[in-house]
């Protein structure tokens, strides 16, 4: 009995043996190169106005390619048109009244405040005159001292009134305050700061591609009410290709930033050059697309590798083999 208990301790001890040598050289590198799986992995953008408004045009359908610059959608703009008109005249307005207040008072108001003066003047003179000549009547007891006062009242108040001619004089040769000059300024540069966000919006209500893409979804159809970054096309970014694969633990040494790899699929016969740009520091389970069964319930670390002979054969999701033949030694 104990024979063959440790004959079939014997078995399954060479059977554990024969299974960790038949999964190591499955994973072990042929020829010195590092194979690893993963899938294509390209950047989408959603394009959206950041403008609320009614959709006027669509320019493209789902499968177009798009450049740079190329203006894809537009919505109904009049009323940012009116909306900047408005802004246009505040600024024209605000300018007027800085131009007034920079340039002083007009030479004619100027020669009616010196007019004043003269006037005021000959009404002081005459005052004074007749309070001078009351004062010696009064010295002499031919003139009451009732009519004295009342001729000194007459004087005071043309003095005062001559005072006041002049400084409204001095006001208005002087010109406007500083104070009343820098809040005109401030004003004038709130116009323009308007008149600035209304020409902005304006010209938002057309929609750019910001890259060279392809048109995934149109979303929205002429004639429908958008609000502000909702989207209106998905695009498919044409550069970069990245394909996203993933590395156990014991081939983590073999790579770097920087390696240089190929990239097959299964379509085609096409090799694709590329290299590593990025490995994440933290390790993962290995997820359920990528085509290694045996490292499925492995620790693995995601990579990021970019594609830079990419064309239209790499597509969104697609399996790929990636062969790493100048990886460094671990």
């Amino acid at each position: 009995m104990k024979a063959k208990f440790r004959g079939a301790v014997v078995v399954l001890l060479a059977l554990i043996a024969g299974v960790t040598y038949w999964q190591y050289s499955k994973n072990r590198p042929i020829d010195g190169a590092l194979v690893l799986y993963g899938n294509v992995d390209i950047r989408e953008v959603e394009l959206a106005f950041r403008q609320p408004g009614r959709l006027l045009k669509m320019m493209v359908d789902e499968g177009a390619t798009v450049k740079a610059g190329d203006i894809v959608a537009e919505l109904d703009a009049q009323p940012y048109r009116d909306a900047l008109a408005v802004a246009e005249a505040e600024v024209r307005q605000a300018q007027a009244e800085l131009d007034k207040l920079q340039r002083g008072n007009r030479p004619q108001e100027i020669r009616r405040a010196e007019e004043s003066v003269r006037q005021t003047e000959a009404v002081f003179r005459k005052a004074d005159n007749d309070f001078r000549r009351q004062s010696e009547l009064a010295s002499t007891r031919v003139a009451s001292r009732e009519t004295l006062e009342a001729a000194r009242a007459v004087r005071d108040e043309a003095a005062a009134a001559l005072a006041s001619a002049q400084q409204a004089l001095s006001l208005q040769k002087e010109g406007f305050r500083l104070e009343d000059i820098a809040a005109a300024q401030a004003r004038r540069a709130g116009a323009e700061a308007t008149r600035a966000q209304a020409r902005t919006a304006l010209d938002d209500t057309q929609l750019v591609a910001l890259a060279d893409a392809i048109v995934l979804s149109r979303v929205r159809e002429p004639g429908s009410m958008v609000d502000s970054h909702t989207a209106v096309y998905i695009l498919s970014l044409r550069d970069p290709v990245y394909v996203r694969a993933y590395v156990s633990e014991p081939h983590l040494g073999r790579i770097a930033p920087g390696v240089k790899v190929k990239v097959r699929t299964d379509s085609s016969s096409k090799i694709y050059q590329g290299h590593i740009g990025f490995i994440s520091p933290r390790a993962e389970f290995t997820p359920k697309s990528v085509e290694t069964t045996d490292l499925r319930t492995s620790l693995v670390y995601r990579l990021r590798i970019v594609v830079t002979s990419a064309n239209e054969g790499l597509r969104q999701g697609m399996p790929v083999t990636v062969t790493v033949e100048t990886a460094p030694a671990g």
